[in-house]
């Protein structure tokens, strides 16, 4: 059996199409399709002051005596890989930009 480029092209359009009516069905679009990349980087940002957040409250608890260190741990190591996510995502916006700067009119 030959398969040709256009019918893969073809059924590919037609299982995304199903999967994006199953996503809007499911509960909505996703949050990246819906505004983009500014939505995703603002979900980001989101994303690490309420891991500050929960890091901080971990941490005054367990100096109350009442936290578990294992707690305190996993929280601020979670606060700390969203610093390096954004870290990381800036600096390539940066680079993008720089690249973008740097081209020919």
């Amino acid at each position: 059996m030959s398969v040709t480029t256009l019918a893969a092209a073809n059924a590919y359009a037609l299982q995304a199409k199903e999967i994006s009516e199953a996503a809007k069905v499911a509960g909505g679009v996703p949050p990246a399709a819906e505004g983009g990349f500014s939505s995703a980087l603002e979900n980001v940002v989101n994303g690490l002051s309420e891991t500050s957040r929960a890091a901080d409250q971990q941490m005054q608890m367990q100096a109350m005596g009442q936290g578990n260190i294992v707690d305190v741990v996993t929280s601020v190591a979670e606060a700390e890989l969203t610093v390096q996510t954004i870290v990381a995502v800036r600096d390539r916006v940066l680079s993008a930009y720089q690249e973008i700067l740097r081209m020919p009119i």
